[in-house]
């Protein structure tokens, strides 16, 4: 069977039939010489769409609603992470030419190049599907890797029933958004910092504007007003590319009344804390940290990509964003809020002091914490 996809394949890519079911199936039995009944053109058939349609065989895994990402690290090693962590899943590729001709049809739905002059890609897929790929000899095998982000619209009373928080610290999350606290969501990969996101701004009040700047459009908050940006790649030219930081600039002339980037990942920090500087507090993001104390260190980074110093930053970080919720993930995929700190400068720098712990209830910072929201 395995010869017979290939050859109506290269039938195919030499342009002698159309990619129509009907001129597939004649190409099918073309090719092998009208012996086969109507079932064995039909599984001819249902391979061949997975090589021309969609993911191919990675297609059934990333419509599971439980998938978070799909890597293959080889032709017969394909594993999904998701609810339960990363498995071994029961699904190969015939060949390594298989996989590479995958990747490099992804690479063109994205709208980027994949081949030995550039051997890597980083790119977004129809359905907010995130791929990179990377080709021999930069790793032994064609690596790929497919995120699935899903839509982010649980509220807070659906994520408490799921037991990310208790009763006690959703109170305070509704506190600090009604309170107009600027605030990010911080945790590691897949520790669910959207998810809770989006929920915080379904409690934003109603009358509010809100103007949301993303990556991908993962942010679906249950508010009516709500403007949602998306950065743009550029092509293969080269050109065509919308910054984050473009957007956020953009975001400032729409009227916001809370200015929201789905994650800050890089010079945008910079705008981000202006805007929040300038009249736009109650804004939000998410940053990839490990802890809340390494936040201060991570936005160093970040700013010094847009041309800010650490006591630039310091400054403008310490009069802008006041809270910090750290999001984590267990080892059998349940996520939880872990922590909730506050943003305190201590020696003219800014340190995280925690105010709440999942683990120990009310820290050593809880009372500022209080007095920031309003709470007794």
């Amino acid at each position: 069977m395995n010869d017979l996809v290939e050859r109506v394949r290269l039938r195919l890519a030499s342009g002698r039939g159309d990619l129509t079911s009907a001129a597939v199936a004649a190409a099918v039995r073309g090719e092998a010489g009208g012996v086969l009944g109507d079932e064995d053109v039909q599984r001819a058939l249902a391979v061949l769409r997975q090589e021309f349609v969609g993911a191919g065989p990675l297609e059934p895994l990333l419509r599971d609603p439980d998938t978070t990402d799909v890597l293959v690290t080889r032709p017969d090693q394909v594993w999904v992470d998701g609810v339960g962590g990363l498995r071994r899943v029961d699904v190969a590729f015939p060949d390594e030419a298989a996989v590479r001709r995958l990747a490099q049809r992804l690479a063109v739905a994205a709208g980027r190049r994949l081949d030995d002059a550039v051997p890597y890609v980083d790119g977004w897929l129809p359905g907010s599907v995130r791929l990179h790929a990377v080709l021999p000899p930069i790793s032994p095998f064609t690596c790929l890797s497919l995120r699935v982000l899903r839509p982010a619209a649980h509220d807070l009373m659906t994520l408490e029933a799921c037991g990310t928080f208790d009763r006690l610290a959703a109170d305070l999350l509704r506190a600090i958004v009604v309170a107009r606290q600027a605030f990010l969501v911080v945790g590691g990969t897949g520790s669910g910092k959207t998810t809770l996101l989006a929920a915080l701004l379904g409690c934003v009040p109603h009358d509010e504007r809100v103007v949301c700047v993303e990556d991908a459009g993962e942010l679906q908050p249950d508010h009516p007003q709500v403007v949602r940006l998306l950065a743009r790649g550029p092509n293969v030219e080269g050109a065509g590319e919308v910054t984050m930081r473009d957007l956020v600039r953009q975001a400032l002339r729409m009227r916001p009344d809370r200015i929201v980037v789905g994650e800050v990942r890089g010079a945008e920090v910079c705008e981000l804390l202006s805007s929040l500087n300038t009249g736009h507090d109650g804004g939000a993001g998410t940053l990839h940290a490990n802890s809340p104390a390494e936040v201060p260190a991570r936005l160093e980074a970040l700013a010094a990509l847009g041309g800010l110093d650490r006591h630039a930053l310091h400054s403008q970080l310490a009069a802008a964003v006041k809270v910090v919720l750290h999001m984590c993930r267990a080892g059998d995929g349940t996520r939880h809020l872990a922590e909730i700190g506050v943003l305190e400068r201590r020696s003219g720098h800014l340190v995280v002091r925690p105010a709440w712990r999942r683990d120990g209830g009310w820290q050593e910072a809880g009372a500022v914490l209080k007095g920031l929201v309003g709470a007794a």
